[in-house]
This record gives structure tokens, sequence and C-alpha cells, in this order.
């Protein structure tokens, strides 16, 4: 019988010859993240059972990203349990507070391959699906088990596969194609499914391009987001990683495998409205003054992005009443934009361009919004609160829209 990507994976880490949607099975896993925030209560749970050694501790990795650095006296402590938790175990991948965003730094450091089973106690770790692998998001305590255990129970999820084709227009970028797709099911329409992305216009993407799908899967429910692999992943991942790999592909013709047809030739510029990502709209039917940019996120913080937003900013300012914050996703986009004089535009244009980091994206952090403020992001949520004051709005855009946005203060489709 056919089988889908997901099933074909999740059968290999299981030991099975084959493996339908539906069932329940116990896989191993290859890779195992958790971070700063998520990482504490992982801890205490591990040694709540009374575990004492992790199952392999060259399968973790653990980054600081979410409250770097340390911003109040709880996160500072949080950062101590941590290091002194990657001591006792030898975690062998473990990256302090000048590394970067999990989800960048996890494939461009080397850590995902084709055809692995990756976990992280975070709910964006389906971004890793973008090169081939089954990836996904878990809580702390389950991780806590995969910590002592080195496996977890799945459920094999049914896969939507949606087949995009068409030119991308000038200034249309993959994450209007995910805000629109996001959009057309809802909130809701791929709950607990594989999410696959294929068409030639997925083809015609970059990695990073394609991460940006995925990593937006769990916005419409996904259990995960995929892309197969071809050579643009192997280009990739070749690079970057001396592990082994296995690519699966998916049979059209398996019996859980539900084809999505997308059309993109006449997509404009697209934006999640608050307090919704599925609240979405063209950007020309949307006239809001903002208060805020925020550029950056596991979304949106590649080199890609800056280069998009700094071709739009340079020569330009900022808005006189709108502020602009630009937060590279890792310590080697940040270098490359130095070395390409990115920064330079941006400081020029009047943005504050911080450290590698998660930024405002949780609220909890650096450039959080006030009551009654809105801000325009490249991230990808948008809930009431997420970015700070639950009396503020957030609505989601790309780089592009995101720096036109900045020099008009207001909420503007690229020129």
């Amino acid at each position: 019988m056919s089988s889908t990507m997901s099933e074909k994976i999740l059968a290999r880490a299981s030991g099975k010859d084959k493996v339908e949607a539906g069932d329940i099975i116990i896989a191993n896993i290859d890779v195992a993240m958790t971070h700063d925030l998520t990482g504490p209560l992982a801890v205490e749970s591990f040694e709540k059972i009374g575990a004492e050694k992790v199952w392999d501790p060259s399968k973790i990795v653990i980054p600081f990203d979410h409250q770097i650095p340390a911003d109040s006296i709880d996160s500072a402590n949080n950062h101590i349990i941590m290091r002194n938790f990657v001591k006792e175990q030898n975690i062998e991948h473990f990256y302090d507070v000048n590394a970067g965003v999990c989800h960048q730094i996890l494939p461009e450091l080397g850590h995902v391959v084709p055809g692995e089973v990756i976990v992280g106690a975070d709910s964006h770790t389906c971004t890793h699906g973008a090169l081939g692998a089954f990836s996904t998001g878990i809580g702390s305590t389950d991780m806590a088990m995969v910590f002592a255990e080195g496996n977890l129970w799945f459920k094999v999820p049914e896969t939507n596969r949606f087949e995009i084709t068409g030119d991308l227009k000038d200034n249309v970028y993959a994450k209007d194609v995910i805000l629109n797709i996001i959009g057309q099911v809802g909130a809701d329409g791929s709950t607990y499914k594989a999410c696959e992305f294929a068409g030639q216009t997925v083809k015609d993407m970059t990695v990073s391009d394609r991460m940006v799908l995925c990593n937006m899967a769990i916005e419409m429910g996904g259990k995960t987001g995929l892309v197969e692999a071809d050579k643009k992943t192997i280009d990739y991942v070749e690079k970057r990683s001396n592990k082994p790999y296995k690519i699966f592909n998916t049979d059209l013709d398996a019996p859980s495998l539900n084809i999505i047809d997308v059309d993109i030739t006449d997509l404009e510029p697209q934006v999640a409205c608050p307090n919704h990502v599925d609240n979405v709209k063209p950007v020309s039917e949307v006239d809001q003054e903002i208060d805020q940019v925020f550029l950056g996120s596991c979304t949106n913080g590649r080199i890609s992005d800056l280069r998009d937003a700094a071709r739009i900013l340079k020569g330009k300012k900022v808005a006189k009443g709108t502020r602009m914050l630009v937060i590279p996703a890792s310590t080697e986009v940040y270098s490359k934009a130095l070395d390409e004089g990115l920064i330079r535009i941006f400081i020029d244009a009047g943005a504050l361009v911080s450290a590698p980091c998660c930024g405002p994206c949780l609220g909890g952090h650096i450039g959080i919004i006030g009551p009654g403020e809105v801000s325009l992001s490249t991230s990808n949520r948008n809930f009431k609160g997420r970015q700070g004051s639950p009396e503020g709005e957030v609505y989601l855009s790309s780089a592009a829209v995101a720096a036109a946005s900045a020099i008009e203060g207001r909420i503007v489709v690229p020129e």
C-alpha cells in the first residue's frame, strides 16, 4: 500500500515496515530540542521521574533564545538551571545567549537532515520539516520522557498536501503564500494533520522560503510541516552536516493523503489582522497606522528577509512616530548582514538593531507594545497580548511589507 512522507519517516523511526494514519506508535527520536523558557520545566520533570542520565547527550540541543540576555531574576535563574543541566549531563550541543533563535540555528548548524524525527519543546519546531524531516512541538513533560528514554508515542497523522502553482509577483513572498493558505483553510483547517507543501512554486523556493511555510503549519492546526527533499535541500544540508540521511517522498495515491490545489498567480501581499492568524486580507484592503514594526523571528529573521527589507529602506527613513526593531535570527545572519552593509542601512533609516533572540514575539522580552499601540510584525502569531499589552494589536506580514510600512507609518503595499 502507498504511504505518505510522514508515514514512511515514522515507520522507519518505530522499526516497522509500514504504519498507517491513525496508528499509535513509539518512535525513536533523532533530535530533541528545548530552550531557556521551556527547558526548566523539562528538567524539573526529568528529576521528578527519578531519571539520572539522559538517553543520549549527543542528540539533545539546548539553545538560549527566548529571554536573552536575562531580563529578570526569574529568567536568570532559568539560565542557571539549564547551564547546570548541560554540565551534569554532558550535553554536547549547548548554545548560550550568543547563538540565535532555536528554529534558525538547528538547521543552520547541521542538526537537521532529511528523514529524521525531531521534537522540540516549542510549537514552531515544525519549521525543520522544510528539510524533509518529521519535526513537531511537544510539551516540557513529554520532553522529560524523551530525555530519559529517547522515544515518544505518536498518533500517525493524515496529510494535507498543498500543491502550490504559479509565479510569485514582485514583492510577494513565501510569507504571503502561507498567510493566504491559512486564511483559506482556517486556524483549525489542518488539525493534527501533516501539512506538506509541494508544487512548482515550492520547488522554485529557497530552503529559507520553505522554512517560512513549514514554520506556520502549526497556525492551521498542523502536527508538522514538510517539504520533500530535493537538490536544494541536499546542498543546504551537506554544507552544514555530516550526519547520514534518508530521503522519503509521498506516494500520491496514499489513502490518507488529501491534496489541496493552491494557485498563487494573482496573489498580492497579504496581512493577518488582529487577533487571529487566519484573519487574512490583502494589504491593499487594510488602512492602519502603526506604532511599531518588528522585523525578525523564526519566521522571517533570515538573511533573505533582511535583504528584502534593506532594499526598500535604503536611503529612506522610518516615519516619525513609528519605531522599527530589527532582530536577525542568528549570529550567522547578523554577521552576513554586517558584511553586506545591511545593518548600516537599518541604522541610517532610524531602526534599532538588536542581538539575535526572539525579541517581542512572546510579549515578555524586549520591544513589547503598550495599551492601544499597533505592531506590524514579521513573526507568526498575532494573538491578543502576544507582543505585550492585551490592549494592543498585532498585524503579521512579510519583511517587504514591514519595511515599506515603516517608511510610511501605516500598513502599505511595497512599491
